[in-house]
């Protein structure tokens, strides 16, 4: 029922700067909240950030101050601004979709590649 695609990812040197965007079709987008997770080489899956459909948002530590997550419900997509880029952060950044209420609806986008190197 409801389709996500991630588009924006890359190569960038440290220091720089990337906004990834994921379109969401399908829905009635402001009754989901959003979030951005990813996934480096080796790793498990981690929360990068979310955003209630009225926009109260919540960081992992390791981006707050850095990343900044945002949502158009009128474009029904949401943002991930992400400064000051360090090589650690780079994973395969996926985008999320959770029900407000029933949680156990959600879904999952196919992941876009961030490369953060010299």
């Amino acid at each position: 029922q409801v389709q996500l695609v991630e588009s924006g990812g890359g190569l960038v040197q440290p220091g720089g700067s990337l906004r990834l965007s994921c379109a969401a079709s399908g829905t009635i987008f402001t009754l989901y909240a959003m979030g951005w997770y990813r996934q480096a080489p080796g790793k498990q899956r981690e929360l990068v950030a979310t955003i209630t459909g009225y926009g109260s948002t919540n960081y992992a530590d390791s981006v707050k101050g850095r990343f900044t997550i945002s949502r158009d419900n009128a474009k029904n997509t949401v943002y991930l601004q992400m400064n000051s880029l360090k090589p650690e952060d780079t994973a395969v950044y996926y985008c999320n979709a959770e029900r407000t209420l029933l949680h156990y609806m959600n879904y999952w986008g196919k992941g876009t590649l961030v490369t953060v190197s010299s």
